[in-house]
């Protein structure tokens, strides 16, 4: 019998701004997927994590993927959780449940979701990312990276099971018609590749497979708010999944592109630049809502069952990438909104930025020629 694993993510509401959820809040999520979701056998195991103002649902089930049953058990719960805020008057009471009601399933909706089927291995590890105030073009470089590159994959020269490399599905999210998606493959399609990855608002992974059986290696969310919304109202705050070991990267493989604290789309009010800070789990927000954060949670699962969460990021080798990452905020920080500091214009279309744009345009006038 396959496994599937499944996350759904939301923002629904923040005490002190953009922070982090309340603890009353987390409880409500909690004891709800708890209490009609494991008690009512829906599913086998879950988890439950919060990255800056967001809280993401691990589930282990055998119901296979985009299950109306599942996305609903969260929907649910994110709903009772909207309700805590609210009475606590806390911050975007809300603020992802974009629709009045569930359809089916969460996508299109608001929250951020991911899942992958798969028969376990005998062992299956694999690492949950979570990030806050980014897009899902934040995770383009490290997965690049930690798939297809030899400097961070060592296993693509020294073991077998990797030989024949991965395959990449890429997503163009800009194309709200219908999900435009094209299958490219590592090693030989490598640069046709990186001309996509280099634009991580307009193209996005969606997944990776292990060309050698065909096995889901990664599964990244890809919705977009204001594509659903037709407005700014929230950065987009990706989750993702990676499976590791044996014909995958290695955990240590996966890891080590976050490394660089790359630039990413986000920050304050999502319309900045700021470098993707690799931090502990629970980690709050704070300068400039920002940096972009990102953790990592690693677990195996067994027979449907997890086991406990190591935070990947609390080694004392990211101190020193956090405080690479500060100086890079503090120094992009420092150009204000002027350039490169703020996100191209493409992403900026959903804010007042857009208004004003339009408000001046009418007061140009044409100089004519002496």
């Amino acid at each position: 019998m396959k496994t599937t694993l499944s996350v759904i993510k939301a923002d629904v509401g923040s005490v002190g701004g953009h922070e982090v959820p309340s603890k009353k809040m987390v409880e409500s999520i909690t004891n709800h997927v708890e209490n009609e979701g494991k008690k009512k056998g829906l599913i086998s195991d879950f988890k439950i994590f919060t990255t800056g103002d967001d809280t993401s649902i691990l589930m282990a089930h055998s119901r296979g993927v985009d299950n109306t049953d599942i996305h609903k058990l969260c929907w649910d719960a994110f709903i009772e959780a909207t309700r805590v805020a609210k009475e606590q008057g806390l911050y975007g009471a809300g603020q992802d449940l974009l629709k009045d009601s569930f359809s089916g399933n969460v996508k299109g909706m608001g929250p951020a979701t991911c899942e992958m089927e798969f028969e376990e291995r005998t062992a299956e590890p694999f690492v949950l990312f979570m990030c806050d105030k980014t897009d899902p073009g934040a995770f383009n470089l490290p997965f690049f990276r930690g798939f297809a590159d030899p400097f961070h994959n060592s296993g693509l020269l020294l073991a077998p099971e990797m030989e024949k490399g991965f395959e990449y599905d890429i997503m163009d999210v800009n194309y709200t018609d219908a999900d435009k998606v094209i299958t490219l493959k590592v090693p030989e399609d490598y640069y046709d590749i990186a001309v996509l990855l280099r634009d991580p608002e307009h193209f996005v992974i969606e997944s990776i497979r292990s060309r050698s059986d065909n096995e889901q290696a990664c599964a990244v969310a890809t919705s977009r708010l204001h594509n659903i919304a037709g407005k700014y109202t929230g950065k987009d705050d990706p989750i993702a999944m990676v499976r590791t070991q044996k014909q995958f990267p290695s955990t240590g493989e996966v890891l080590s592109p976050f490394a660089t604290a790359h630039y990413v789309s986000g920050g304050m009010r999502g319309s900045h630049n700021v470098p993707l800070m690799p931090c502990k789990l629970g980690t709050t927000i704070s300068f400039f809502d920002g940096p972009a954060v990102v953790t990592a949670a690693g677990l195996c699962v067994h027979n449907g069952v997890f086991t406990e969460a190591v935070d990947l990021f609390a080694h004392p080798f990211w101190d020193y990438v956090r405080d690479k990452a500060s100086e890079k905020t503090l120094a992009i920080r420092e150009q204000g909104f002027f350039g490169n500091a703020m996100s191209p214009m493409e992403e900026l279309e959903y804010t007042g930025v857009m208004d004003t744009l339009k408000k001046l345009d009418g007061k140009f006038v044409l100089r004519k020629n002496k």
